[in-house]
């Protein structure tokens, strides 16, 4: 990946359910084209342990329960905790999403201020309000079977268990629903996943181009030149992107 890939600021949602192969269009988009990957479980693993954000009001919360370990949470004993209990796993919530929610904007913030293209991934990124600070939500989809088959090949899961996880996943009609885009993932040649993230971003970035040089630098060959890079970038006058959502959000 060289200078003349990075795309411009922009914030892209990706959403999908487990096994659609989120992670292989983050990768795509981090190392062709160098946008700033947050992924939200990510974040709200790092504020749970010991110094961060969510640490000490969880304890509070867990005080006297069997989810400690000798560096903090334990979490495969939390994890067992909160699946068996949804009041508790509640209350953890009102502690962990709003915390998340202000470090991907602050994530965010930072990569406006480098003109950098902003990917934020959660499965629950929908549910969790994050439309309000995305231009766009891609939603990764793949067949069922074609997850299932990923899942017991990348993680050695059971049917049993992977019954379990998709019941408690939104169906594919949410997604279709409340997601501007769909990224069908489903073949092996991830030449077609591409194909499809390159069609997204110029259609994304096409709405933000108010100059006849800066379509044709991205509709024509993905600015892969400095001239092309810097006409994109500049966007008539440094026009900012605003959510086609919530414009008062813009501010990020």
């Amino acid at each position: 990946m060289t200078q003349n890939n990075r795309l411009p600021f922009a914030v892209i949602g990706i959403t999908g359910g487990v096994g659609s192969g989120k992670s292989t269009v983050l990768s795509y988009l981090q190392e062709h084209w160098g946008a700033e990957i947050i992924e939200c479980d990510r974040i709200g693993r790092e504020l749970q342990e010991k110094g961060g954000a969510c640490y000490e009001p969880m304890c509070r919360l867990l005080q006297g329960r069997d989810c400690f370990g000798p560096d903090g949470f334990d979490r495969k004993k939390l994890a067992a905790l909160l699946f068996g209990d949804p009041a508790l796993l509640e209350e953890v919530n009102r502690i962990v999403h709003p915390a998340v929610f202000a470090a991907v904007e602050e994530r965010i913030r930072d990569a406006k201020q480098r003109d950098v293209a902003a990917v934020v991934e959660s499965a629950l990124l929908v549910q969790g309000g994050y439309e309000s600070v995305c231009n766009e939500i891609w939603y990764i989809y793949a067949d069922e079977a074609v997850r299932r088959e990923r899942l017991k090949a990348s993680r050695g899961y059971t049917d049993e268990h992977i019954d379990r996880i998709l019941s408690s996943q939104a169906a594919d009609s949410f997604f279709r629903e409340h997601c501007d885009r769909v990224i069908d993932n489903s073949s092996p040649d991830l030449e077609n996943t591409y194909r499809q993230i390159e069609e997204a971003l110029r259609a994304l970035y096409g709405r933000y181009c108010q100059t006849e040089e800066a379509r044709r630098a991205l509709y024509g060959t993905y600015c892969q030149t400095e001239k092309k890079l810097r006409a994109l970038s500049d966007r008539e006058e440094n026009i900012p992107v605003q959510t086609h959502r919530r414009p008062e959000d813009a501010s990020l």
